[in-house]
């Protein structure tokens, strides 16, 4: 059976998934980047190879998104690199086709997309404000000693809730100091910061946009039920969960692969799972061939250059084939 591999690496989570010809997932794996997208990659695709390897699988298709898919695409041989709206778009499109609203919020970053007639009309992403990103929970969750796997079922046992100030990370733990001085609980303060990243996340990603329904929730955090809630109070609307809610990049961009595969006739650049065993290491160096200073960045495999990109003239990026 031919199958498709979709790889989503970011700076919180990097995410694989096959699929089959029909577009049905076989395999998906989140894994925490911990700093390190290459060994995270890697144990992502020593998974994969453990779970398919005596399955008769043939991968016919590669593609990457998330903000080290150029790197990853030299690492594994990707037939596609994507953006990660036109990656989360055509995955949520795929299982949610009346799609018109996607929030998507991961560890370090948060979208709304608009879909109509299932293309992409509008989007807005924030790659600055930690208040509106799983971080955000992460750190908050942290801080009050509750693990971040619990956090969301506590928020929905609050009795008195309470207004947290979320429009940045220093106003909200100032809040939530003066909050449990009042004498609310880790419930009520939990809640209060759900709803505090949902009003963030929809004032400063949706403004000046109409917001309908369908609404798809997608990224990590969509596992916080508190979170859910809160949107669901915000919006005033039932919001999905898709089933591969946490790998939903990867999916997208799993079905570009295939898609763009089957209309070109091409042979993959997959190079195998052998990659599992070999090294990469990325270098960077400032050239000073004219007065650009571009600062080229070098990928290689067991000493030997295999990629160079960053270079304004193709000096360097041309010299590897």
């Amino acid at each position: 059976m031919n199958i498709y591999l979709g790889v989503d690496v970011g700076s919180v989570s990097t995410n694989v998934v096959a699929i089959d010809e029909a577009g049905e997932v076989l395999f998906s794996k989140y894994i925490r980047t911990n700093g390190q997208p290459i060994e995270a990659v890697k144990r992502g695709f020593s998974d994969l190879y453990e779970n398919i390897k005596n399955r008769g699988y043939n991968v016919c298709g590669v593609g990457t998104t998330g903000s080290g898919r150029q790197l990853v695409a030299l690492m594994i041989g990707a037939d596609v690199v994507k953006n990660e709206i036109t990656s989360h778009a055509t995955a949520t499109v795929y299982f949610h086709k009346d799609v018109r609203t996607i929030f998507e919020i991961g560890g370090q970053d948060s979208k709304i997309i608009l879909i109509k007639d299932g293309m992409v009309v509008d989007f807005s992403m924030n790659t600055v404000c930690a208040a509106g990103t799983g971080s955000f929970l992460d750190h908050q969750a942290e801080r009050l000693g509750v693990p971040i796997q619990e956090f969301g079922e506590l928020a929905l046992q609050s009795k008195n809730p309470c207004r947290i100030a979320g429009r940045c990370t220093v106003f909200a733990e100032s809040d939530m100091i003066a909050k449990q001085q009042y004498g609310f609980s880790k419930a009520d303060i939990i809640n209060g910061l759900c709803e505090a990243l949902v009003r963030n996340y929809i004032n400063n990603l949706g403004r000046g946009k109409t917001l309908e329904p369908p609404f798809v929730f997608q990224g990590g955090v969509a596992a916080n039920r508190g979170i859910v809630r809160a949107f669901e109070k915000e919006v005033g609307h039932e919001i999905i969960i898709p089933k591969y809610f946490d790998v939903m990049g990867a999916v997208g961009v799993a079905l570009i692969a295939k898609r763009h595969m089957e209309l070109t006739g091409q042979n993959t650049k997959f190079r195998s799972f052998d990659l599992i065993n070999l090294d990469f290491t990325p270098t960077s160096f400032e050239c000073s061939g004219c007065s650009n200073l571009c600062e080229v960045i070098k990928v290689s495999s067991n000493g030997r250059p295999i990629a160079m990109w960053g270079d304004k003239c193709g000096k360097w990026s041309s010299s590897v084939s």
